[in-house]
């Protein structure tokens, strides 16, 4: 297993490793945030940058496997909904938004296998698909260390930090739906072909 294949795997370790912090009910706070929120987020702030990582060492080493090509994206979707689903859990976002972003998931797989049994090609990311990425791993950083969830400013009167924090990680969070669903429609339209027969 080259190096590119063993930091896809260490992503996959640390998914559980950040869904079971909470249970370990650690006390204290920093900066007005739970401890326990920050541990989640250098977690997945971690394992974050190994997907990066191991992209750019694969492709600048030719070492593109097989393994590498299947568990790479399953680790990316697994990273990101289980952060999202941890989310919901702590009421800081709406369930419809992991929700949205699981049906897109499954909607580019599914055109994504026929593509590869059909004709063997790839359908290549657009910008949406990119910017769907960028900006789903910053929304849940920032979600994470706001204390008062999805849209909180509307209903309460936040000043400061708070205010600003809430505003940014709503915003943040909320393009990040708007750019999976518009990836998802890109990728419905660039295999369009593929459904003819």
């Amino acid at each position: 297993m080259n190096l590119a294949n063993k930091l896809t795997v260490i992503r996959m370790i640390l998914v559980p490793i950040m869904v079971i912090i909470p249970f370990f009910n650690i006390q204290g706070e920093w900066l007005n945030i739970p401890i326990t929120y920050w541990l989640i987020n250098f977690i997945f702030v971690i394992a974050s940058a190994t997907d990066k990582l191991d992209g750019y060492i694969a492709r600048s080493r030719n070492q593109v496997t097989t393994f590498g090509k299947f568990l790479d994206p399953i680790a990316d979707k697994i990273l990101v909904l289980a952060a999202m689903i941890m989310l919901v859990e702590f009421t800081k976002i709406p369930a419809w938004i992991p929700i949205i972003v699981l049906t897109r998931e499954f909607i580019v797989s599914g055109y994504r296998l026929i593509a590869v049994e059909k004709d063997g090609k790839v359908i290549a990311a657009s910008a949406w698909g990119k910017l769907k990425t960028i900006t789903q791993m910053i929304a849940i950083v920032l979600s994470f260390i706001d204390v008062n969830g999805f849209f909180a400013f509307i209903g309460t009167k936040l000043t400061g930090f708070s205010l600003a924090l809430n505003i940014t990680a709503s915003i943040v969070m909320l393009v990040s739906v708007v750019a999976t669903i518009f990836s998802g429609i890109d990728y419905i339209k660039g295999g369009k072909d593929l459904l003819k027969d």
